[in-house]
């Protein structure tokens, strides 16, 4: 599990989907009994101390209505086929997930020169070579998603981004992706370089139950 700040008070938990019960029994311990309530996206918990957990689904909407924890859990835990799509200038990954198991994947990078001090028609001429660079490194991640991806977009439940945001932006406007992008889920996963390991470790985020909890005052 992590922790980090929630806004607007609280702290943010995240919970994966086989240990979510665990979970609420030790804020029931914790805390008191708890009445429970939510909708479609989030599951409420308001604990007798006046706790509060606001349980986020991942890949929402669940079913509606009582009874409220069972249902998420059932949700949670649910065997889906997910695309991934991780970007960064210069590195890409793409990868099929059945669960948390990964069952097609393609890592691979493309050199993008960094940044220059340099002035004149020298850093003009060199601004165009990285530009050119940049087009050509987005334009192979996205042939990658669309080698990967595509074979299994008839099963594919949700495919979810990440990497670096900008790269993302830009790769949205290639328009082969459209079908892929309509599935498009949260969360946007913020991660490092996408080598293979930091891919097969992405259901770690995606599947995640995000909580956050708000202590007594």
């Amino acid at each position: 599990m992590s922790a980090r700040p929630a806004k607007g008070g609280g702290r943010w938990v995240s919970v994966p989907p086989e240990r979510v019960h665990a979970w609420i029994d030790g804020f029931a311990d914790r805390h008191g009994p708890f009445e429970a309530s939510g909708d479609e996206r989030v599951v409420r918990l308001a604990a007798a101390d006046g706790a509060l957990a606001e349980l986020h689904a991942p890949f929402p909407p669940m079913p509606a209505g009582p009874p409220h924890v069972s249902r998420l859990v059932a949700h949670a835990r649910a065997e889906r086929r997910v695309g991934v799509i991780l970007v960064r200038l210069g590195g890409y990954a793409a990868g099929v997930f059945h669960g948390g198991v990964l069952v097609a994947s393609k890592v691979g990078s493309r050199l993008v020169q960094g940044r220059t001090a340099a002035g004149g028609w020298s850093q003009q001429r060199f601004a165009r070579r990285r530009r050119n660079q940049a087009d050509q490194a987005l334009d192979t991640a996205a042939e990658t998603a669309l080698r990967v991806l595509t074979p299994h977009l008839a099963d594919l439940d949700a495919v979810v981004l990440g990497g670096d945001r900008r790269a993302v932006d830009a790769l949205r406007a290639d328009r082969r992706l459209t079908p892929l992008l309509a599935l498009e889920a949260e969360p946007f996963l913020t991660v490092p370089d996408p080598k293979l390991a930091v891919l097969r470790d992405t259901p770690e985020l995606f599947r995640a139950v995000r909580i956050r909890v708000v202590d007594p005052l």
